[in-house]
């Protein structure tokens, strides 16, 4: 007894919970993390990474409110936004940590895809943040399609017959997604469902194994200039803890400082409620989706399932697809000439159809 009283209260919990938790912290916090992640840019992932807390926390408080019914999903919406106290502003919290979101995945899946950091050993991490980016898309068009606006429902209806064009499996999972031949009520409670307990799940699972695996690996390092080698010509490294750390946390105050700022300007807002009987002039999805449905429109709903489709295997595999270039070619690096003109097709597809929605 003397002895605990001793080692104080980390001497008493250490005793009943055996585990090297002090360790394997001093261990992370004295870890070495490579010079160029001092430049935020650099460390996207950090970034989505904060942006998603954001959404769980105030998802979590919205679900409170939000009735999954189509008789009383808009009207739980319009609740919250008007007679909640602040619900208003969870609301466009909510709405624009989600696109900030999806542009720091984005941002950051280009970062590593024009670096090269994808290439062996870290192919699987590659695959990992795929899936990412498309989980992160999908939380977006079921947040959206919560909402049971006018364009919510035919944006679903949409997503709905291109999934039903997909080959083989394309109508038992339109139908699985729909809950039967059209949107109905069944649509709407799965969705609920997708956003609050699928998604989270696999998203959280992703980012463990996304995490482990960076564990593993470690960070690609680059090195720019020549003050960021050492005297012996290795790259130059900080802690992790208090440096790296402390730079999150002050990226996670702006972002929050940031996104507080766009939901007092642009709250977020309701418009027509859905009503199947009545087809919008223009259905419009989230930006993010734009380029998609410029391209459905260009070619056609069969035409478009199976291309996007394949565009998304070659992106999901690319690792493997460009290892094998690499070694019939070592020095190759189409991937950055296919990346640029993927770029500059989506920018186009995308504010394309902006400007067709605009007008």
């Amino acid at each position: 007894m003397n002895e605990e009283r001793g080692q104080g209260l980390g001497g008493w919990f250490k005793a009943r919970v055996p585990l090297p938790a002090t360790e394997m912290l001093t261990e992370m916090g004295s870890e070495p993390v490579p010079g160029h992640l001092k430049r935020w840019w650099w460390c996207l992932g950090g970034t989505a990474a904060i942006l998603f807390v954001v959404q769980v926390v105030t998802g979590i408080l919205l679900s409170f409110y939000y009735v999954p019914d189509p008789d009383a999903a808009y009207e739980s919406v319009q609740h919250i936004t008007e007679e909640v106290p602040f619900g208003w502003y969870l609301r466009s919290l909510h709405k624009w940590s989600s696109n900030g979101m999806v542009v720091a995945v984005i941002l950051h899946v280009m970062r590593v895809f024009f670096t090269g950091a994808y290439r062996k050993p870290r192919e699987l991490n590659w695959v990992i943040g795929s899936f990412i980016l498309v989980t992160t898309m999908a939380f977006g068009f079921t947040g959206y399609s919560l909402v049971y606006e006018q364009l919510s429902y035919w944006g679903a209806t949409v997503a709905g017959n291109l999934t039903e064009a997909a080959p083989l499996v394309g109508p038992a999972l339109a139908n699985f997604m729909r809950g039967g031949e059209t949107v109905t009520a069944n649509t709407l409670t799965r969705f609920h469902m997708l956003h609050i307990g699928l998604l989270p799940t696999v998203m959280f699972g992703l980012l463990i194994a996304h995490f482990v695996l960076i564990r593993a690996h470690g960070v690609s390092e680059f090195h720019f200039r020549r003050d960021e080698r050492d005297s012996e010509g290795k790259g130059k490294t900080y802690p992790f803890f208090p440096d790296h750390f402390l730079t999150e946390v002050i990226i996670g105050v702006g972002l929050l400082i940031t996104v507080t700022c766009v939901s007092l300007i642009f709250p977020a807002g309701l418009e027509e409620k859905a009503n199947p009987l009545v087809t919008p002039e223009h259905i419009k999805p989230e930006w993010y989706f734009y380029w998609t449905f410029r391209w459905l429109k260009m070619v056609g709903l069969k035409m478009a399932v199976v291309t996007l489709g394949l565009a998304a295997s070659v992106f999901i595999f690319w690792p493997f697809i460009d290892g094998a270039i690499r070694r019939r070619r070592p020095d190759s690096e189409l991937s950055v000439g296919l990346g640029i003109v993927g770029v500059i097709i989506l920018t186009v597809m995308t504010v394309w159809e902006a400007w067709v929605l605009a007008h």
